[in-house]
């Protein structure tokens, strides 16, 4: 058996689920797809990241025994050439996006492929109804996966006696590939282990504190989750662990199942990827000039215009920060949550399809388990409440530090809003309601 270990969201050799299915003789690959790369900026800095992490599995790897080829290119070229060496079996983790599933279909064309799910906690087929159809609600869904769920989870151990298949590969540097080198944010510098230790220093304030933007009341893990640097089942062994300990992460682990909710709906609703899940069809009025405004922070709302230039400058956005600028998008300004989408994936370092379309829709009204198409959150009540001092905005704004973080929760209080509030939501209600009732 020749086997092609593909490691792609995973990034790690510690409750690796690629590892564990190797057998006889292996060749551990990275590929570094054109197809997606190709779409990124040359100062990227999730390209830095990733890089930086390939080259760290690469040590792993050795540590075992193997290595790590490292190729740049289109994954179906790549893999004919495997073809044509007379491998035997792909080995890889897979993905639900509409890319990813083309991508190893076309794969499979080649060679054997041997799936693996490793990058949730459950695959989406093991929690349905009694009917045998899948939830679209999380609460129910989330009370069904969790039940006994801590007693099912293994960790996972390499294989042993592999042995690896010598390859020659070009030596592949950010430069090759058309992007620079950037300086990463501290938060991205440390290792898994630090974050852990970090995160269980504040965990017992995680439950009352995560609003509050202002404040790093998170894990940071979610770059980490992104490309697998720890398993999420791991971190879930974790959390259980520390709850044995006395501590408290019943908020986290209901977070860490959102994740697997978002995943779960991707599965088995694949066309909510592009279209609204609740079937509605929203006339949105998608003005190309407001759209510019919100991207780039200029909409006179301090707490959305905050939001967003953090997010372009660092790659960052608190979970709360992301409702409301995803709600002022979709119900104040009635533009298409699709174009937010998008836009949160060109920059958000912790992007990940399915949780990026599944908080989308949410947002909007129109997902599983969405927010009531009525919800819509007012931007200056919102920072009164969660940022009061203004602390997060003057931040980001430095050349208003000095003014009263009053003026931030008052409509054109600082400055003139792009819309009004009031009249913006009152339409919004208004638009929905009708698209809800003609779906």
């Amino acid at each position: 058996m020749r086997q092609i270990l593909w490691f792609r969201r995973d990034l790690r050799i510690h409750d690796s689920g690629i590892l564990a299915e190797a057998k006889d003789e292996v060749l551990p690959i990275f590929i570094f797809d054109s197809n997606i790369l190709n779409a990124l900026s040359a100062d990227d800095k999730r390209v830095t990241f990733l890089f930086e992490a390939v080259r760290e599995l690469r040590s792993q790897l050795r540590l075992l025994g193997l290595d790590l080829a490292i190729f740049y290119g289109d994954p179906i070229e790549i893999f004919s050439r495997f073809k044509e060496e007379g491998f035997d079996e792909v080995v890889a983790s897979v993905d639900f996006d509409a890319y990813a599933k083309e991508r190893d279909a076309k794969v499979e064309n080649l060679l054997t492929f041997k799936r693996v799910y490793d990058c949730f906690l459950l695959h989406p087929e093991d929690v349905l109804k009694v009917d045998n159809t899948p939830y679209k609600v999380f609460t129910p869904f989330y009370k069904t996966a969790i039940v006994g769920f801590e007693d099912t989870v293994m960790l996972k151990s390499p294989a042993q006696n592999l042995k690896l298949i010598p390859w020659e590969t070009e030596d592949i540097t950010l430069e090759k590939m058309g992007f620079t080198a950037q300086k990463l944010p501290e938060l991205l510098r440390q290792s898994v282990r630090e974050k852990l230790v970090l995160f269980k220093s504040k965990v017992f304030s995680y439950d009352n504190e995560r609003d509050y933007f202002y404040k790093e009341a998170g894990s940071d893990l979610g770059m980490y989750f992104r490309f697998g640097l720890i398993s999420v089942k791991e971190l879930f062994s974790i959390m259980i662990a520390w709850r044995k300990e006395g501590l408290e992460v019943e908020t986290f682990i209901r977070q860490l199942f959102w994740r697997e909710f978002y995943n779960y709906i991707l599965y088995h609703f694949p066309e909510s990827e592009i279209e609204n899940f609740d079937g509605s069809d929203i006339p949105w009025s998608n003005d190309s000039v407001l759209f510019e405004k919100w991207c780039e922070g200029k909409t006179g709302v301090p707490i959305i215009d905050a939001a967003m230039i953090h997010l372009k400058n660092t790659g960052k956005m608190h979970n709360r920060l992301r409702m409301i600028t995803a709600s002022f998008l979709t119900k104040n300004l009635l533009i298409d949550w699709r174009w937010g989408e998008k836009h949160f994936a060109k920059y958000l370092l912790d992007y990940e399809a399915s949780s990026n379309i599944g908080s989308w829709q949410w947002a909007a009204g129109t997902g599983a388990d969405a927010a009531p198409y009525f919800r819509i959150f007012n931007p200056y009540l919102q920072s009164k409440k969660f940022d009061s001092e203004g602390l997060f905005i003057k931040s980001i704004l430095p050349k208003i530090r000095e003014v009263d973080a009053k003026l931030f929760h008052m409509e054109n209080g600082l400055s003139q809003s792009i819309v009004d509030i009031k009249a913006s939501r009152k339409l919004a209600i208004a638009v929905f309601k009708r698209a809800k009732d003609a779906a």
